[in-house]
């Protein structure tokens, strides 16, 4: 179903009637980029470049494919014969280096969607807690939104956490510095491993249409919940039944 509110549209797709309501949702955590602010980094160029820098040491390696770059450097060192392992931490670092480099310099073109900063500050006001997880960069989140550690109750980038989204201990770290149980937490996430992560951490998920995946992809990965953007997302869990 959907519903349209006057004064601002809000577009939502329930995944289905056999949606449950989560009684006293104490909190909201959002992805970033795509969810929070444009998003900007071109992924299939980043692994691209780093497959040609990690080719001038190791030339037979393979592209990443649909591996996230991340992944794909977690992985790229295992079983390489013939690399000195001094050689294989100077690569790794010249390669997490470059990542920052271009999410930096991706950044500089980015800019915080306008109903960000209202929006934390009404939930806020609402006593709903709020979060951002993020698989970017510190550098580059606080770049977009500079003022983040203050309109949220956390921010956790990948420098942040031992692991990253969608591995759920990265949601799991942010809503236990909140002190609130997934039970009662929503993950809004533009893509389909935003509701990925929600759904092994235990939480409500809600999909928004501002990044790169669709309403169908987004529910098709078991979304609870499609929303246009993050402000459409918030109003409907502020007024999701049975809420306390």
């Amino acid at each position: 179903m959907s519903g349209d509110r006057t004064g601002g549209r809000l577009d939502v797709s329930f995944r289905g009637r056999n949606v449950r309501p989560r009684r006293q949702l104490q909190a909201l955590v959002f992805d970033f980029d795509g969810t929070l602010a444009t998003l900007t980094i071109d992924f299939r160029g980043m692994k691209e470049e780093l497959l040609a820098l990690a080719r001038e040491v190791l030339p037979g390696i393979a592209a990443a494919g649909d591996t996230p770059a991340l992944e794909w450097l977690d992985s790229l060192f295992v079983h390489q014969p013939g690399i000195a392992p001094g050689d294989a931490q100077a690569l790794r670092n010249r390669l997490e280096c470059r990542i920052v480099d271009i999410e930096v310099a991706a950044a500089q073109c980015g800019a915080l969607f306008d109903f960000v900063r209202p929006m934390l500050t009404r939930l806020r006001g609402k006593g709903v807690r709020t979060a951002i997880i993020t698989r970017n960069c510190s550098k580059a989140l606080y770049q977009v939104f500079p003022d983040a550690a203050e309109l949220t109750d956390g921010v956790f980038t990948r420098d942040d956490v031992h692991r990253v989204k969608p591995d759920p201990g990265h949601l799991l770290a942010a809503l236990e510095a909140l002190g609130v149980s997934p039970g009662r937490a929503a993950m809004v996430g533009d893509h389909v491993s935003d509701i990925r992560t929600g759904k092994r951490a235990g939480t409500l998920t809600v999909g928004v249409l501002t990044g790169s995946s669709s309403r169908r992809d987004l529910l098709g990965a078991g979304a609870d919940l499609v929303a246009d953007d993050g402000r459409g997302a918030a109003q409907a869990l502020l007024e999701w039944p049975g809420r306390d």
